[in-house]
C-alpha cells in the first residue's frame, strides 16, 4: 500500500536450522578474527553532586562485539551497595534506544540495584527489554558483550552521581564531591559480510528474492517485533512449517462485506535460498537473514521438499535484530519425527495495498507529517497532522472522525496512525491526547516499529485503565470525555498508533493531537524544561529544572512542604539581622567603611535569600549571589585587617587586594565548601601583615646581631623576655574573654558552613549567618584600641601624670 511504502519500517530476522540433536558439535568454517569497526575514547568526564549526562552508542549491524571500559574515581563495594543513601549513589547505566532514567521512581530503581546485586554487570541477560542495566562507580571496569547478547543499533550510556528525587531539584547550595569517570569503547566487527558470530566463525547463506528492491539480503538490522502464528501441514515425503509473523492480528469470523472495502494481498516478495535445496548432516546449522524494509502483512518461512534419510527432526529458532540460540531466540517451531536429509526453505512476506492495514487489509492506515514548532528551548519540539489534506497545518489537533475506518459486520474497527520520531531526539516525548463532546469509548494501543492489536502493543490506553507497568509511561487528567497519556523518551523510528473505535460513529465532535514534546506536562508548572546535547553530539534530550520545593523527573515529587517553605524563607532572611550587631560597634567607633561593609554585607545577603526561596528578586539571581558571597567574605577579611591598627595608607592597599581576591573567590565557585577556610587564611594573613607593618612603623621589633650566638643559656633570658613582652602586648591590646568568644563564634560558623547540604541547608546557612556576623562582632569588642588615633587606649595614672605641670629646671 502507498502509505506503508512510505512508513519505512525495517525488520531482520535470524533463521537458524537445527538437528534434534542440538548438542552435537556444529559443523563450520575456520573463520576470521574480528576487525576493529569503530572505537570512542572520552579521557575524563566530571559529574557535580546530582549531575548526570549520557553518551549515544551506535553498533553497526556487522558487529561482533563490543568492548567497555569504565575508570572512576571512586569504588563502590557491591556489599555497600544498599546501605548508600541515594544522593550519595554514583552508577553507570545502560539502555537500547533511549536514555535511561534510573530514578524516574522509587520501585524502578530498586529493581535495577536489585539486578546488580544478583547478575553484577551488564549483558548477562536479553538487554532487548526496556529495562535498563546499571553498575555502580568502580575504579576500574572492562564489560564485553557479543552479538548474542546484545542487538545492533543505538544504545545509551548514562552517568549518574546522585540520584533520587533531589536530582533536579534547583539547590540553594550546592555541596559534595564531583566524581570523574573515563571512557573507552571498541566495537569489533567481521571483516566480510558472509561471517557472522561474536567470533565471526558462523557463515550466512545467500538469499535471492524475486524483486531485489523490495526485500534483500542487506543486514540493516532496524527495529521491529513481530507475532507468531504457526501451522503445520503434512503430506507424503513433503513437510511444511509456516511461521506467520503478523503485524495486526485481530481474532474476526465472517470478516466480509459489500458495504466494507477490502484491498487484495497482492503485495508479496518471495525469498528463497540460492541453490534451491538445503541438505543437513547431523549436528549441522544454517545461518539466514533477511530484511524487511516496508510494512508488511505478514511474514511466512516455508521448508518443503524433504527427503528420505535417517530419523530426525527439524528445529527452526528465530530472533529480532540478533543472532538466535537454542537458549535465546524469539520464536521456534519444530517437525515431528520424520525421514530427511534435504529440504527447501522459502521466505513470502506480504503487504497491503491503497492505505490499508490490517488482517484482511481492511482497516484505513495514515501517516502522519510532522511540523516542527521552532522552540528555542527545545530543539526538537513538533505536532504531527495527517498528510492527505483533509487537516491544517496551522493546527495542532484535527478531527478524528473523518479518519476512522467503517465495518458493518464488526462491533469494533481499527484506524492506525504512523510517524517517525526523527534522529537524535530520542530524548524527547511523545503526548498524545483525544478530547471529544460525548462520552469516549476509544482505546488507544501504541507500537514502535509496527501495528498494535488486542494481543501485541508496547502501550495501551482507555479511558478506565492503561498499561502503568511500564515507567516510562504515563496516562494523566483522563475523564470521560479526554484521555491524555505520554510516552518518555520515545525511541526513534517509525511509531503506529492503533485506534480501536465502535463500528457505528456517533454524532460526536472528537480531536486528536499528538505531539513531540520536551518535559512530561511542561514540568507541572513547578520548574523549567531545559535541553541539552549527549557526550556525543549526536541526541538531544530534555529534563526539568525544578523550583527549591519540587522535584523528580517532572517536578511532581514534593521536597518542602508550604508551611516548610515559610519557615525556611523566614530564617534565611531573618537571621542576617545578626549584622546589626558590628555594624552598630563600627558606627559607635566612628569607622564609617567597615559600618558601609557591614550594614551591605547583611542587606545583600537577605535580597540574596530573597529571590532564592521565590520571595521577590530585585536583581538577577547570579547578581545577587555574587553580591552576597562577596560581601560577607569582604566582612570576614575586613574584620582581621580592622584589628592589625594600621595606618589609612596601608589599609586601602590591603583592602584593595582583598576585594580582588574575594571577588575571584565568589565569581569563580562562590559556594565551594573550602572558601571559609581560604577566606579565614586571607583574613589572619592581612592580620600578620597588619602587625608586621604596625610594629615596623614603631620600630617594635628586636634587631638580631649578626653572629649566631650559640650559647644557649646567654641567650635563653633575651627569649623568655621577648615573650613576656609579646604576651604583656597582647594583653593590653585586647579582651581575652571577647577574643575567645570570638574563636569559638567563629569555629561554630565554619562548623555550619561545612555541614550545609541540600536538605538541612536553610538550618546551617541561617546559623552561619548569625555567628559569622557575631564573631566579627566579638572581635572588634575585644579590642583596646583608640580607632582615631589608632593607639592603645591610655591608662588613667599615665593620662593623670601626662596631665601635671612640668617644673622648671634650676640653674645651678
Amino acid at each position: 500500500m502507498a502509505a506503508a511504502r512510505r512508513a519505512k519500517v525495517a525488520a531482520a530476522l535470524g533463521v537458524v536450522v537445527w538437528w534434534w540433536w542440538w548438542w552435537a558439535v556444529a559443523v563450520v568454517g575456520c573463520g576470521a578474527q574480528p576487525v576493529v569497526v569503530g572505537s570512542y575514547g572520552q579521557p575524563r568526564l566530571w559529574l557535580k553532586p546530582y549531575d548526570w549526562s549520557y553518551l549515544r552508542v551506535e553498533l553497526p549491524p556487522s558487529f561482533s562485539s563490543v568492548t567497555m571500559d569504565f575508570a572512576t574515581d571512586r569504588d563502590i563495594q557491591r556489599e555497600h551497595l544498599k546501605d548508600l543513601p541515594r544522593r550519595d549513589l554514583a552508577i553507570i547505566c545502560l539502555m537500547n534506544s533511549n536514555p535511561p532514567i534510573p530514578d524516574i521512581s522509587d520501585s524502578f530503581l530498586d529493581t535495577l540495584l536489585s539486578n546488580f546485586l544478583v547478575v553484577g554487570s551488564f549483558g548477562s541477560t536479553n538487554n532487548q527489554s526496556d529495562l535498563a542495566q546499571c553498575i555502580p562507580f568502580q575504579k576500574n571496569t572492562t564489560i564485553v558483550l557479543r552479538n548474542d547478547q546484545i542487538s545492533p543499533g543505538i544504545w545509551y550510556i548514562g552517568y549518574f552521581n546522585g540520584l533520587g528525587p533531589a536530582r533536579t531539584q534547583s539547590k540553594m547550595i550546592s555541596r559534595g564531591r564531583a566524581r570523574s569517570v573515563s571512557t573507552s569503547i571498541t566495537v569489533e566487527g567481521c571483516p566480510t559480510s558472509a561471517l557472522w558470530g561474536p567470533y565471526c566463525n558462523q557463515t550466512i547463506e545467500m538469499i535471492s528474492c524475486s524483486q531485489s528492491s523490495g526485500y534483500n539480503n542487506s543486514r540493516n538490522l532496524m527495529g521491529l517485533n513481530i507475532d507468531k502464528r504457526k501451522t503445520l501441514n503434512t503430506r507424503e515425503h513433503t513437510r511444511r512449517i509456516n511461521f506467520l509473523s503478523q503485524w495486526n492480528h485481530l481474532e474476526e469470523k465472517g470478516v466480509g462485506s459489500n458495504s466494507t472495502t477490502y484491498s487484495r494481498m497482492d503485495n508479496s516478495i518471495t525469498c528463497a535460498i540460492s541453490n534451491g535445496s538445503l541438505c543437513l548432516r547431523q549436528g549441522d546449522m544454517k545461518f539466514y537473514f533477511l530484511d524487511v524494509v516496508d510494512l508488511a502483512l505478514q511474514f511466512e518461512i516455508t521448508a518443503t521438499n524433504f527427503g528420505l534419510a535417517q530419523r530426525s527432526s527439524l528445529i527452526c529458532y528465530l530472533r529480532y535484530n540478533a543472532f538466535p540460540r537454542r537458549d535465546l531466540h524469539d520464536y521456534s517451531a519444530s517437525t515431528p519425527l520424520l525421514d530427511t536429509t534435504c529440504f527447501s526453505l522459502e521466505w513470502q512476506v506480504t503487504g497491503c495495498l491503497n492505505g490499508k492495514a490490517g488482517t484482511n487489509c481492511s482497516w484505513e492506515a495514515y501517516v502522519l507529517q510532522r511540523v516542527p514548532k521552532r522552540s528555542p528551548s527545545v530543539p526538537f519540539e513538533s505536532y504531527y497532522v495527517p498528510s492527505d489534506g483533509k487537516a491544517s497545518l496551522e493546527y495542532s489537533h484535527f478531527s478524528l472522525e473523518q479518519f476512522l475506518s467503517n465495518s458493518s459486520f464488526e462491533p469494533f474497527a481499527w484506524t492506525y496512525f504512523f510517524l517517525d520520531i526523527p534522529e537524535g531526539s530520542a530524548g524527547a516525548l511523545i503526548h498524545v491526547q483525544i478530547k471529544s463532546d460525548k462520552e469516549l469509548n476509544y482505546e488507544l494501543y501504541s507500537r514502535y516499529g509496527g501495528l498494535p492489536s488486542n494481543e501485541s502493543w508496547d502501550y495501551y490506553a482507555s479511558r478506565t485503565s492503561s498499561s502503568n507497568g511500564s515507567v516510562y509511561f504515563s496516562l494523566q487528567n483522563s475523564t470521560n470525555s479526554d484521555m491524555d497519556l505520554s510516552i518518555f523518551y520515545a525511541k526513534e523510528g517509525t511509531w503506529c498508533f492503533g485506534v480501536k473505535h465502535p463500528s457505528d460513529k456517533s454524532n460526536s465532535q472528537t480531536y486528536m493531537s499528538i505531539s513531540l514534546q520536551g518535559c512530561h506536562k511542561n514540568c507541572n508548572q513547578k520548574g523549567a524544561c531545559h535541553s541539552s546535547i549527549d557526550e556525543s553530539g549526536l541526541t538531544f534530550y530534555s529534563f526539568c529544572t525544578c523550583d527549591r520545593d519540587h522535584g523528580g523527573f517532572d517536578c511532581n515529587d514534593e521536597l518542602v512542604s508550604p508551611n516548610g517553605h515559610i519557615w525556611q524563607s523566614v530564617f534565611l532572611i531573618a537571621s542576617n539581622g545578626a549584622a546589626i550587631l558590628p555594624a552598630f560597634w563600627a558606627l559607635r567607633q566612628k569607622a564609617f567603611a567597615e559600618w558601609i561593609l557591614y550594614t551591605s554585607s547583611g542587606i545583600s545577603s537577605a535580597l540574596y535569600h530573597s529571590c532564592d526561596v521565590g520571595t521577590w528578586c530585585i536583581l538577577s539571581f547570579r547578581v545577587l549571589q555574587f553580591l552576597d558571597f562577596w560581601l560577607s567574605f569582604m566582612a570576614v577579611v575586613g574584620t582581621f585587617i580592622y584589628m592589625a591598627t594600621i595606618d589609612e595608607t596601608s589599609k586601602r592597599a590591603m583592602h584593595t587586594a582583598v576585594f580582588i581576591l574575594t571577588a575571584l573567590l565568589a565569581a569563580t565557585g562562590a559556594t565551594r565548601s573550602a572558601n571559609i577556610g581560604i577566606v579565614i587564611a586571607i583574613g589572619s594573613l592581612g592580620l600578620l601583615i597588619g602587625w608586621l607593618l604596625e610594629f615596623s612603623t614603631a620600630r617594635r621589633f628586636v634587631c638580631w646581631p649578626w653572629r649566631i650566638n650559640l650559647n644557649v643559656p646567654q641567650s635563653w633570658p633575651n627569649l623568655r623576655s621577648l615573650f613576656w613582652n609579646s604576651l604583656d602586648l597582647l594583653n593590653k591590646r585586647f579582651r581575652w574573654f571577647y577574643l575567645l568568644l570570638g574563636f569559638i563564634t567563629l569555629a561554630f560558623a565554619g562548623t555550619s558552613w561545612k555541614l550545609e547540604s541540600n536538605r538541612s541547608y536553610w538550618v546551617w546557612h541561617s546559623l552561619w549567618h548569625i555567628t559569622i556576623y557575631t564573631s566579627s562582632f566579638f572581635f572588634l569588642c575585644s579590642m583596646r584600641i583608640n580607632t582615631v588615633n589608632h593607639s592603645p587606649e591610655p591608662s588613667y595614672e599615665l593620662t593623670r601624670q601626662n596631665s601635671l605641670p612640668r617644673s622648671e629646671p634650676r640653674e645651678t
